[in-house]
């Protein structure tokens, strides 16, 4: 990246202030913005000034960026530098913004994957299974059983697990209030077993469950990150004969899912997981659509 882009350092702290976006989405805008400049420089356009930028430039760097990176990364940076220029706009310090209306290559729109109920079963019984096999100690396992609960019972991301503390819970109730994207906050249910699950955690191990504790720590009481998590999924997966390609954001899928299959309406499903457009949550009815057409294709005598 360039040592100084003009205006950039203003724009972050747009972003994180006052627009609340996640850290994940400042470093992907930030190292658009970076990687644009880097290209005017080599194609020696670049005077310090966003405002020589045309519509002809962009189709032009759309091309080549188009040759080099994956479709969807494309549309990151395509994003990240609309918002920029829009910023610029806002300051006065371009008069247009030159990636708006820009034509960008079709996504292709996987069908995200999931756990059938059958295996969500397996996987939720893997840690206490390893505990009593004496192959995980007995906090680590009742911990492990309850993060697993509380992905798969509340469809939460799993930066929210890790956010939520014993203030943002009501067990008695059953419910969670959840920080998610945006900072916008929601109300999850985490239904039954999930609530007990966490009452049994609390009890067995004398949790002081103070407010502004951390619900999912280390024995310390340190809270544990993403990652920590992502890594002892892996480990409960291969206890259980699972894909290993399964992440905690595919047990939100394996969630959203299910509950369609149950005849949860859509809308309350969107609310759930705290999706702002309903278009996001809708890939899910097309999983549940797939199934349906597989089995008729399997057991009808006409298919």
């Amino acid at each position: 990246m360039p040592e100084h882009i003009p205006y950039l350092e203003a724009f972050i702290a747009h972003l994180r202030l006052e627009r609340r976006v996640s850290d994940y989405t400042v470093r992907n805008y930030s190292a658009a913005v970076g990687n644009f400049v880097k290209w005017l420089e080599a194609a020696g356009k670049w005077k310090d000034d966003f405002g020589v930028v045309r519509p002809v430039m962009v189709r032009s760097f759309l091309v080549e960026q188009g040759r080099r990176i994956a479709r969807r990364t494309l549309h990151n940076h395509v994003s990240g530098l609309r918002a920029f220029y829009r910023y610029l706009r806002e300051q006065g310090v371009v008069e247009a913004n030159p990636f708006t209306g820009v034509t960008l290559p079709k996504l292709e729109k996987p069908l995200p994957k999931f756990l059938s109920e059958a295996q969500m079963t397996q996987l939720l019984n893997a840690p206490l299974t390893l505990w009593k096999d004496g192959k995980l100690g007995e906090f680590e396992a009742f911990r492990d059983s309850l993060i697993l609960e509380l992905l798969y019972g509340g469809g939460l991301r799993v930066s929210e697990l890790c956010g939520l503390t014993h203030g943002d819970v009501d067990p008695g109730q059953g419910v969670a209030r959840v920080m998610g994207k945006g900072r916008k906050q929601r109300l999850c249910p985490l239904g039954p077993v999930a609530t007990q699950c966490l009452k049994t955690f609390i009890r067995r191990f004398e949790l002081s469950a103070d407010l502004k504790d951390f619900v999912i720590c280390h024995r310390n009481g340190k809270p544990m990150q993403p990652r920590e998590i992502q890594k002892l999924l892996k480990k409960h997966l291969a206890a259980a004969e699972l894909p290993l390609d399964m992440t905690p954001h595919k047990l939100r899928h394996s969630f959203a899912t299910h509950m369609l299959d149950h005849g949860a309406d859509l809308r309350a499903v969107q609310e759930l997981l705290g999706h702002a457009n309903l278009s996001t949550t809708q890939v899910y009815t097309h999983v549940s659509v797939a199934r349906l057409k597989e089995a008729h294709k399997q057991a009808h005598p006409r298919a």
